[in-house]
């Protein structure tokens, strides 16, 4: 089947069921380096929007490329930077993209709490792994949790169905947290970006039931292996080249996984100078590989819904035992390695350029 300028390698019924694929946004400010140097100042707007001449090139390309595209998507927006934020900007950037016509759902930092103490400085040499949820006592993750929850409901936002945590981390505690405070979905588990240690989290695809609440990882693939050496990898715009993104979205509908997850934040379609986002350059390849992404979806509509995470377990959050790894070939990884290099190299050449000139 040929849709369009894109060729599809596998030719699905209309009848079938279709893949689900789930762009998720984890939309959050930054700690702008204050944590290691307290000359530094924590960073709002410009991380999500990614201004480039006056234009927003991170939230904005991002729902301009969806909206063009009939692509609905899930911004996972971190609550607890109000810490630091009393003017509270993510309030207005939530309700933008709710408006769109995207879901909003919940994203936690837990190292923003520092902020609440006046002797923040002093907490942060002393305080160890201040942003981890993995070995949280529960009752802690379950303030937290509400904390979110109680946010939302002061920005005028629906109640959030589904959670996911900072750096991806997660343990026993978090899912009975997730339970306690009534948030069925979650989608907290990338495992080639954290290793818990627990084979009970080594999840690569489709749903899976953990202590009442259903888990829907990033998908994670191994892009080559050598003997038994298999490297991992977890489905993201930044890390995935447009070609190895299509091969596993037809090989995970070949599989008849259900839900595919993909992970990307707003600032990954901008170059930046340095920590404040105050000099930026576009990120071309991101860019090109989500207008791609998004124009395969629309285009192959029959075979693959482009929605919310939501929606999708809404629709079906049957849990399976299964939990497939799927593969790419060296041959597709290997030209997005090279692209990644060389690219990265000119980009840290023009931001100097870019920076010497403004001089």
């Amino acid at each position: 089947m040929t849709r369009g300028n894109i060729p599809s390698i596998f030719s699905y019924p209309r009848a079938a069921m279709r893949t689900r694929v789930c762009i998720t946004i984890d939309t959050e400010f930054s700690i702008g380096g204050a944590f290691a140097d307290a000359t530094r100042r924590p960073v709002a707007e410009p991380m999500v929007y990614c201004n480039v001449n006056e234009r927003s090139e991170g939230l904005g390309f991002m729902l301009d490329t969806f909206r063009t595209h009939d692509v609905q998507a899930t911004f996972f927006v971190e609550t607890l930077q109000r810490k630091y934020f009393s003017h509270d900007p993510m309030r207005a950037i939530a309700h933008q993209i709710r408006d769109s016509g995207h879901e909003t759902e919940l994203h936690l930092h837990p190292c923003w709490r520092l902020f609440e103490h006046a002797d923040w400085k002093e907490r942060v040499r002393t305080t160890r792994r201040p942003d981890d949820f993995f070995g949280r006592p529960l009752a802690d993750s379950i303030t937290l949790l509400q904390e979110g929850i109680d946010t939302f409901a002061q920005w005028g936002l629906p109640r959030p169905k589904a959670f996911r945590s900072g750096n991806l981390q997660h343990d026993a505690n978090l899912y009975k947290a997730l339970a306690a405070v009534g948030i069925p979905y979650s989608s907290n588990v990338g495992a080639a970006i954290f290793d818990s240690g627990d084979p009970d989290y080594q999840l690569y695809s489709g749903h899976h039931e953990r202590h009442g609440v259903i888990e829907c990882p990033v998908l994670s693939f191994s892009d080559w292996s050598f003997g038994s050496k298999r490297h991992m990898k977890s489905l993201t715009i930044a890390g995935t080249s447009f070609g190895e993104i299509r091969t596993l979205l037809e090989r995970a509908r070949a599989a008849s996984i259900a839900t595919v997850v993909i992970l990307t934040h707003p600032f990954e379609y901008v170059l930046a100078h340095d920590a404040t986002f105050s000099r930026t350059r576009k990120q071309h390849v991101t860019q090109q590989r989500l207008r791609r992404l998004c124009e395969y979806l629309q285009q192959n509509d029959d075979a693959f819904e482009a929605c919310g995470l939501v929606h999708a377990l809404d629709t079906d959050a049957t849990a399976s035992a299964r939990n497939d790894l799927l593969e790419v070939s060296l041959s597709q990884s290997l030209p997005r390695m090279a692209e990644q290099v060389i690219y990265d190299n000119y980009s840290r050449w023009a931001l100097k350029r870019d920076a010497a000139n403004a001089t």
